[in-house]
């Protein structure tokens, strides 16, 4: 382990690996064990009983309560052991039996993880998933593999997500929901089967998203969701509508590269 500062924030009887790399200033709990390959920035909190694989890199500020697995191997019948890594932002909340794998060379190598984000218990994100900042994965919340969930996206309690379904900028997605196409930005689902139900406001005005781009969007969630029209055919009538509002201009972009179909 190479620790530049005293050891009095790693318990005794926390198992460190001589090839950990942690800041000073690293706090490590009871019976956690930290692998080989790990890099840990200054100001993380470690909880007891927490399991750290690498290779994994944790940034700067994060909490990890106890008894979560990080970077363990991916769940994936191709995996044969090849070196992938896990990659953690700044300031995240990790909660209670919290499960983060690895990726895959079938992707990027790589599960990819931003700032700002809270996962509440027993959520679960699986390999090469690509998760922006200041998300919420509410208890239970799982992805599967290969899953983009972008900025300020909340994911209630049990939500579950399909392999390879992106989830827009902003979206909310109720308790329960069953998520296996794309949900563009801005847009509320929920129920069962799961479906459409306006757009996250709330979550927008909270945000300082203007006035004028949340009536836009209501325009462009009636546009692909009331009025019956091929996707390519509402993606022609939003850009008639989209100026140059950033928000707008962003769905545009989101639904053009939609991967596995919106979900209508």
């Amino acid at each position: 382990m190479r620790c530049s500062g005293k050891l009095s924030l790693i318990h005794p009887t926390a198992l460190i690996d001589s090839q950990a790399e942690l800041a000073s200033d690293v706090s490590i709990g009871a019976y956690s064990i930290i692998g080989a390959d790990v890099k840990i920035e200054s100001g993380t909190v470690i909880g007891p009983h927490v399991v750290i694989k690498g290779p994994t890199s944790i940034g700067k500020d994060n909490h990890i309560f106890q008894f979560s697995s990080i970077g363990e191997d991916p769940q994936d019948k191709k995996y044969a052991s090849e070196i992938t890594r896990l990659e953690i932002g700044d300031r995240n909340t990790i909660r209670e039996f919290t499960s983060m794998h690895r990726g895959t060379q079938q992707d990027h190598c790589v599960t990819r993880i931003g700032h700002d984000n809270l996962f509440m218990a027993y959520t679960h994100v699986a390999h090469d998933c690509v998760i922006g900042d200041h998300v919420i994965m509410a208890n239970g919340a799982s992805l599967a593999g290969h899953v983009q969930l972008n900025d300020h996206a909340i994911l209630g309690g049990f939500t579950l997500v399909h392999q390879f379904t992106q989830i827009g900028q902003f979206s909310f997605a109720a308790m329960g929901s069953a998520i296996t196409q794309d949900i563009p930005p801005f847009i509320m689902v929920g129920g069962k089967p799961t479906k459409p139900h306006g757009i996250n406001s709330v979550g927008m005005e909270r945000n300082g998203i203007s006035t004028e781009d949340i009536r836009l969007i209501r325009n462009a969630y009636k546009i692909i969701y009331k009025m019956n029209l091929r996707l390519e055919d509402a993606i022609v009538q939003i850009e008639g509508l989209a100026g140059d509002s950033k928000e707008l201009l962003s769905m545009i972009g989101f639904l053009r590269n939609v991967r596995r179909g919106i979900l209508r």
